[in-house]
């Protein structure tokens, strides 16, 4: 299942990735809107997940982050290629893109699926579910152990974050800044290579 996914997206023309992530963004905010409308008791409370109460979120956004980018530099490192390899998936999105264009989409990821995982998951639900659902809807990494591990990992953290500030937009924050570095460094890595191949 997971060789014939890899191969589709494969297949896919750059177009052809950028719009799907684009599409499954716009389904993630629409999901959580939909949900709010029925879990949330008014308008007000679900806006109230997006209430700056001071500027602390920066502080744990900014340091989970980079604890974040650390460790996952670090299992890179020294785990076999094997095993971190997500099918090519996160090049094909990110490699071809300009880095304006790489900021837009990672703050759009990060926006979209904080609000549903936190922000509506985790707030009715609990940590655990929204953990798992994240880690599940993920589903590139299902194959990979330690990719599921660490995605697991990561959204259990950023949950846990989310529940010491009470702030969406500290997990927004860090989400946001992962998501960039990572993809920034695909981006670094194709023009290193394009260049090499000159």
């Amino acid at each position: 299942m997971f060789k014939k996914q890899n191969e589709l997206i494969k297949q896919l023309t750059d177009k052809q990735i950028v719009q799907n992530l684009y599409f499954t963004q716009f389904l993630l905010i629409c999901l959580s809107f939909i949900l709010g409308i029925f879990l949330f008791q008014n308008v007000q409370e679900f806006l109230g997940l997006f209430h700056m109460r001071d500027l602390h979120f920066l502080y744990f956004g900014i340091s989970t982050a980079i604890f974040v980018i650390i460790v996952d530099f670090i299992i890179f490192k020294i785990a076999p290629k094997d095993l971190v390899d997500d099918g090519g998936i996160n090049e094909k999105i990110f490699e071809k893109r300009s880095i304006p264009h790489i900021v837009f989409l990672t703050a759009l990821i990060a926006v979209s699926e904080e609000i549903l995982f936190r922000g509506v998951i985790q707030s009715h639900f609990g940590l655990w579910v929204a953990s798992l659902i994240f880690a599940v809807l993920h589903f590139r990494y299902l194959s990979k152990w330690l990719l599921f591990i660490m995605v697991v990992s990561i959204s259990f953290l950023l949950g846990v974050v989310y529940e010491i500030t009470a702030n969406l937009y500290t997990t927004i924050l860090a989400h946001f800044l992962i998501d960039l570095v990572f993809a920034i460094q695909i981006r670094v890595q194709y023009v290193r290579e394009v260049k090499t191949n000159e």
